[in-house]
């Protein structure tokens, strides 16, 4: 994408559109932001106060059709008439990462994959920051990237970005790139076909050159099916738990070994975050900061001392010997899979919310060895009785956080845990899953 563009309208005015109005504005376009909710009070206050034009509780045509170039907030679909307008009238359509790249002096690596990738950007950046490096967090996590550009350029961005914010994005090339895995979730947003799900992921590849480095995990039969596919002159550094690799990461005999430049090993029981899944999220982040030529003494300390995301398998309590765990995160059944595999106490599962097309046989093999209740938190829950009234020995249903907690709690007994890992979306119940997960601790804490 050139600079050529002098009026720019920003549909939705969150986070990723507020910081893209900011930086058009810096750098000297003429800016319109329209919302088609209601805006708060804060950000109406911040538009005003930037000097933007905006509008709200709905989008005005005639308005955004004057756009030389749109910047589209990830969470609106591309398929809805008015995007289909816009294009249709020949006006480009992007993604806030697509519109901020070319003002960023910044080098970026770039994290995606269905679940693990929050983890693995935040300990990216833990690492290079500890490393010194002149470094900013942003994407799908923390402040937007247009923003981080606007405000404070940054030598190296460690951006977590989802399939929303790639389909948007054409020319942007990341300088390494990370696909942690691929498991079917927003299947509602591909019309339910996981190939076009698998396309969105692999964008994050397009453009690099032998000058860039692919990350990735080469025990996911997704991932290398998909990479079969495709030709791509990055150079690839794989990562994997149950074989050795030449150039990229591994585990052996309970080791992670990370083979760039020099051998870089230490135990996986040294490692900060615990389960197979952190393994591997251990193993990309090492592997980028390998590659980034950062020392193996501080890569090993600062996989030692990382702490984790909130709402992704947080310790809230022990009560009267019953442990809680916040996995609110958790809206696909991969990343259920992933918190019910880590479970080493019998446990009471609190699951539900709002289904995005779950396959839940995946996890009932997990749910016969590790499971001793199920609690449903949703308003649908009949598709999860359905399925595990044969392997579960108690199913009760619940409408709020605190109802879930009492009753998880008189289900577990002492020696037991109790995990909120919905594998569902939160907007039945909740605001989203932070709320969702604020109000699962806030319960555990009013026992």
């Amino acid at each position: 994408m050139g600079y050529n563009y002098h009026h720019i309208v920003v549909l939705g005015a969150a986070e990723s559109g507020q910081g893209a109005a900011v930086l058009a504005k810096s750098k000297g376009f003429s800016v319109f932001v329209s919302e088609s909710k209601g805006l708060s009070r804060e950000t109406r206050e911040f538009l005003i106060e930037e000097g933007i034009s905006f509008e709200e509780n709905g989008h005005t045509l005639e308005k955004i059709l004057e756009a030389t170039l749109v910047v589209k907030s990830p969470g609106i679909p591309g398929d809805i008439p008015l995007v289909q307008s816009i294009l249709s009238s020949g006006i480009p359509v992007v993604s806030e990462i697509e519109f901020a790249r070319p003002f960023s002096k910044g080098k970026t690596v770039c994290i995606t994959g269905s679940n693990g990738k929050t983890t693995t950007a935040l300990w990216i950046f833990h690492i290079l920051k500890k490393a010194g490096l002149n470094v900013a967090l942003a994407g799908n996590i923390g402040a937007s990237y247009a923003k981080e550009v606007a405000q404070n350029d940054a030598d190296w961005f460690v951006l977590e970005l989802s399939s929303f914010q790639l389909d948007d994005m054409y020319e942007f090339k990341a300088d390494i790139a990370v696909l942690t895995n691929i498991s079917p979730d927003h299947l509602d947003r591909y019309n339910y076909q996981m190939d076009r799900y698998i396309n969105a992921k692999l964008r994050i590849l397009q453009n690099m050159d032998e000058s860039c480095f692919f990350i990735y995990n080469a025990d996911d039969i997704a991932v290398v099916e998909a990479l079969s596919r495709i030709s791509s002159s990055a150079v690839f550094a794989p990562f994997s738990i149950t074989k050795a690799i030449d150039f990229g990461g591994y585990i052996q005999h309970e080791n992670l070994i990370i083979n760039i430049k020099t051998t870089t090993t230490m135990s996986i029981h040294e490692l900060a975050l615990k389960g197979k899944h952190n393994a591997q999220n251990a193993l990309a982040a090492g592997i980028a900061a390998r590659l980034l030529e950062i020392r193996p003494e501080l890569v090993r300390e600062s996989l030692t001392d990382f702490e984790n995301v909130e709402h992704r398998l947080e310790f809230v309590a022990k009560v009267h010997g019953v442990e809680f765990i916040n996995d609110s995160k958790a809206t696909n059944i991969n990343a259920a899979w992933y918190a019910l595999e880590s479970m080493e106490r019998p446990t009471v599962w609190i699951v539900g919310g709002v289904d995005k097309g779950n396959d839940y046989s995946e996890l009932i093999e997990l749910v016969k060895s590790k499971v001793k209740a199920i609690v449903c938190l949703g308003l649908e829950n009949q598709k999860i009785i359905e399925v595990f009234t044969p392997v579960a020995e108690c199913i009760v249903e619940t409408r709020s956080a605190g109802e879930a907690v009492k009753a998880a709690f008189k289900l577990a007994g002492a020696g037991s845990t109790v995990l909120l890992s919905p594998a569902c979306a939160s907007f039945d119940l909740f605001k989203n899953y932070e709320d969702r997960g604020i109000q699962f601790k806030k319960a555990v804490r009013n026992l």
